[in-house]
């Protein structure tokens, strides 16, 4: 073999590895929420929000089984746009953020529920619990060039948990044990510098 034959092959070599490589990807907090809905007394629907979320996304769209998702959300964050309710809701009742400050979701699985969607199983904790929960997924979007150079996407997951199954108990006679969650997502890529 050709020096420069052995030498075009070896940089192809080195190339399809990173090919198959996930692409790196931040969540963008400003651009991100996590919103949840639980019925009030079975006659209305409260709706709120944690505002401070932040993580880290891998993906592989040529093989979504390779990618990953990890959020953090400040527990303490939760804004329902009553501040009693939201005071109430971080206390031991519920939340308990003091003891347990933060909510994850970590993947364990990925993969391709039809076109633009993704089933993503993983390990949510809440109040110190982790359950097994799945994220019906929309996106993510085609990626997008912001004038930096940054790259964006845009997803967005729903799941329905059981409160009770978390530890967070309180006023079961007033609060639905049902929470709906949303995660409206924008992750982000910056240029290599």
């Amino acid at each position: 073999m050709s020096r420069s034959l052995a030498g075009i092959t070896a940089v192809i070599a080195l190339a399809i590895p990173s090919l198959a490589l996930a692409d790196s990807w931040q969540i963008d907090p400003p651009h991100t929420s996590a919103a949840f809905s639980v019925r009030h007394m079975g006659i209305s629907t409260v709706r709120g929000a944690f505002t401070k979320v932040s993580g880290k996304v891998e993906y592989d769209p040529a093989d979504v089984s390779k990618s990953s998702l990890e959020v953090t959300i400040d527990a303490a964050s939760v804004d329902t746009r009553v501040e009693q309710r939201d005071n109430h809701l971080r206390s031991p009742d519920f939340l308990d953020v003091a003891k347990y400050p933060t909510i994850t979701f970590i993947s364990k699985h990925v993969e391709q529920a039809g076109p633009g969607k993704l089933k993503i199983a993983g390990d949510l904790t809440i109040h110190g619990t982790t359950k097994r929960v799945v994220l019906d997924v929309e996106g993510p979007s085609d990626p997008i060039k912001d004038p930096r150079g940054g790259l964006h996407m845009g997803a967005s997951a729903t799941t329905t948990i059981n409160r009770q199954d978390f530890g967070v108990s309180g006023l079961p006679l007033l609060v639905g044990n049902d929470i709906s969650i949303t995660i409206d997502v924008e992750v982000l890529k910056m240029p290599a510098r």
